[in-house]
Order: C-alpha cells, then structure tokens, then sequence
C-alpha cells in the first residue's frame, strides 16, 4: 500500500466543508496558534491531524500530521469556553460546520472543541483551505468517541 499523499483541500460549499470537517476531526491545537486577523478577514489554526485517511494496518498505531486550516472571508469571530490566556493548551477540535445566512453567499462557521470549547465565523461567503505540510509522525494515542467504563 503506498504512503497516503498530503491533502489540499478546498472548501467553497457546505459539502466540501463537510470533507475537511472529517479530515480534521480529532485534531489537536495549541490555543496560541489560533489566530484572527481582522484587517485581512482570515482565521486560522495549526493543527496536529489524526490521519483518517490513511488507514490503520496496525489498530494500536496511527498517524498525525502539522496541518494549516483556514478561513477567509471572515467578517467577526466569538469564541465559547475557549481562551489564549494559556497559549501552551491543549483544544481537541470535534467538529466543523456551517451554516448559511437568509442572504447568501454567507453564514457561520462553527468550530466545536471537546468541553464545550467554540469558536463561530461570521464569513462574507465560506472559504475554507486546509494544507497538511510534510511533517508526518507515528502516534499511539488514537482517537475514541467510546465512553470509558468507571
């Protein structure tokens, strides 16, 4: 099986959006590299990508890769339970979503953390890219949505 090749993905409908939110779900980012800059209307985050797409010849073992999501278009962004105060912390990103404004082309993007951590994108019309880079590392610690037995 050949090794899986680094996604370029680009999102202009809710659709596509819905491709990048399985690519990145599970994805851990630093609170300090979330970043909205407001005089260019992008947001965007560094992410360690759990590689979905690449399957799982071993079930204890996996891989990350540095991942860049971002967002142009962005008119304002709020956040929920999410703060920078610690840039070192750690957020698991659990789902991407959009929904359309009464006027198209626009709407809110929606980026929900484990905690109830949230981020919500006021976007001029949806923009999404995400670019892995070449950094890719082995993991161990696999995502799971099973609840733990006490």
């Amino acid at each position: 099986m050949s090794e899986p090749q680094a996604l370029r993905l680009l999102a202009e409908t809710p659709e596509d959006l819905q491709v990048i939110a399985a690519a990145v779900q599970d994805s851990v980012v630093k609170a300090g590299s979330l970043k909205y800059e407001s005089r260019i209307h992008r947001f965007s985050l560094e992410l360690n990508r759990f590689r979905w797409e690449a399957g799982q010849p071993n079930p204890r073992e996996g891989a990350r890769v540095r991942s860049l999501l971002a967002f142009d278009g962005v008119l304002g962004a709020k956040t929920r339970a999410v703060t920078k105060v610690d840039p070192e912390l750690i957020l698991s990103l659990l789902e991407v979503t959009f929904t359309p404004a009464e006027e198209p082309p626009g709407g809110t993007v929606t980026l929900l953390f484990a905690g109830d951590g949230e981020i919500t994108l006021d976007v001029e019309v949806l923009d999404a890219t995400l670019l892995d880079s070449d950094y890719v590392w082995p993991t161990r610690n696999l995502p799971s949505h099973e609840r733990r037995r006490k």
